[in-house]
């Protein structure tokens, strides 16, 4: 939802999250599901592999460490890292923290490499559901490896510039391995159960308005791939319901954030979320690195051109997503439109960018930023974590702001929620540990604390 992607529409829940009005039991879960499961079985994996025979199982663990806790730094800051599991657990600032998701990648693509040229195997592909069939190679963890380091590089690059330009060349160094660059190389989750899917069926996951706003502005033919039409009309077994302002059978209708309306589930005629359970989950898509190579061109820390980064970033993602037409989009001077709710103008809002699909190589870095991360954050869905990430550290694409804000000040409307609070019950479960937490956050443990990499500007 702070993406910019997602809305429930559940009446009972919009004076809560959508109106940062943050709710523990929700936002908890990143920490405590990682910790209490993910975490450990890492853990345990580094150990049983801690040794030349099973080294490359060691470097894939050490890969999947930094891909699922870089994400729970960028959602709280500091975190727990080198020291879990250990007799003295020490929480690290997120700056400390990148570093040490440097030093494990490194590692982890350096490994590898040497396994690769002294063995040429895979010995776990029959149990690898992270790479597409046929895919199931260290070559291809290697090349999931060098692109989580471009990300994370990347990522830092409003506040260490000097870093992230050596992490970022190393990733896109050919004798490091390579990273993803076609269609077909989706790193996800094949052959499991999609979450997201699993709350789509609790009728939960609708199009936020500001998707609704761009997909329909640039009349993007992947809107149908990511959104089913709305139904329109009053839902079975209803026997009272707000009037339409106007007819949304047949459109694709995204809801605002921010409404506060608890009284009903007005919305739950508009436009569903194509994610079914049995849909592979995404983790990363070669769209998405072709993107953070426009980026590294126009910060002047590659030779590569922007521009053809950008459109083979667009073309990359129609692929994947099996719709045609990217010529004429990639030519399209179409612009976001105002998003006008089906129940009430108070809700209505003005797209506040008029950036375009078309490149426009004349104008400014910023303008050019906003162009690369737009269209990133498009082929990006639906992987929320990384798009909110993202729109953070840019401030792009210019989604639209919350309706109503609930909380109590703590976070501003136009600044936007910057991180979500540490698990609460640890202010009093574990005090010495939150402390510490939040002495290494450097601010109050709020939504409205900017985290290390979130400069509040872009730095070029």
């Amino acid at each position: 939802m702070y993406a910019g992607y997602f809305h429930d529409m559940v009446g009972s829940f919009n004076d809560k999250n959508s109106t940062y009005n943050l709710n523990n039991g929700w936002t908890s879960s990143q920490w405590t599901i990682t910790y209490g499961q993910v975490m450990p079985s890492i853990a345990t994996a580094e150990s049983l592999t801690d040794n030349d025979e099973y080294r490359e199982l060691n470097a894939v663990a050490k890969i999947l460490k930094v891909a699922a806790m870089h994400r729970v730094s960028d959602y709280y800051g500091p975190i727990i890292y080198s020291s879990f599991g250990s007799d003295n657990v020490t929480p690290q600032t997120q700056q400390e923290v990148y570093d040490c998701f440097f030093t494990d990648l490194d590692y982890a693509i350096k490994t590898l490499n040497a396994h690769i040229a002294a063995n040429g195997i895979n010995s776990f592909s029959d149990v690898d559901i992270m790479m597409p069939q046929g895919m199931r190679t260290y070559s291809q963890w290697v090349k999931f490896a060098n692109s989580l380091r471009l990300r994370l590089g990347m990522r830092i690059s409003n506040v260490d510039a000097t870093l992230a330009r050596t992490q970022v060349l190393a990733a896109l160094d050919a004798a490091n391995g390579g990273v993803l660059e076609n269609a077909d190389e989706t790193v996800g989750q094949y052959g499991v159960l999609n979450p997201l899917g699993g709350v789509a069926n609790w009728s939960e996951v609708y199009m936020n308005a500001s998707m609704e706003s761009f997909l329909n502005g640039y009349e993007d033919p992947r809107i149908s791939k990511y959104f089913n039409k709305a139904l329109g009309g009053m839902p079975s077994g209803a026997t009272e319901w707000v009037p339409y302002l106007f007819d949304i059978k047949g459109m694709y209708k995204g809801i605002r954030q921010g409404t506060n309306l608890t009284s009903d589930n007005r919305y739950q005629m508009h436009s569903m979320t194509t994610v079914t359970p049995t849909t592979p989950i995404i983790v990363m898509t070669a769209a998405e690195i072709w993107f953070l190579r426009a980026e590294a061109a126009l910060r002047g820390y590659t030779s590569e051109n922007v521009q053809t980064c950008y459109e083979t970033g667009v073309e990359t993602s129609f692929i994947q997503w099996g719709v045609s037409g990217v010529s004429n989009y990639l030519a399209s001077e179409g612009t976001p439109v105002e998003y006008k709710d089906a129940f009430e103008t108070i809700f209505n809002a003005e797209p506040r960018t008029k950036i375009t699909p078309k490149f426009d190589a004349s104008g400014s870095n910023e303008q050019k930023l906003e162009q690369i991360i737009t269209q990133k954050w498009l082929a990006m869905y639906p992987e929320g974590c990384e798009a909110w990430a993202e729109q953070r550290r840019t401030g792009y694409p210019q989604i639209l702001q919350v309706a109503v804000n609930n909380s109590g000040g703590a976070i501003s409307t136009t600044e936007m929620i910057r991180r979500i609070f540490f698990p609460q019950d640890l202010s009093s479960t574990e005090a010495t540990l939150y402390n510490a937490l939040v002495s290494q956050l450097g601010g109050a443990d709020n939504g409205g604390t900017r985290l290390w990499w979130d400069a509040g500007q872009n730095n070029f």
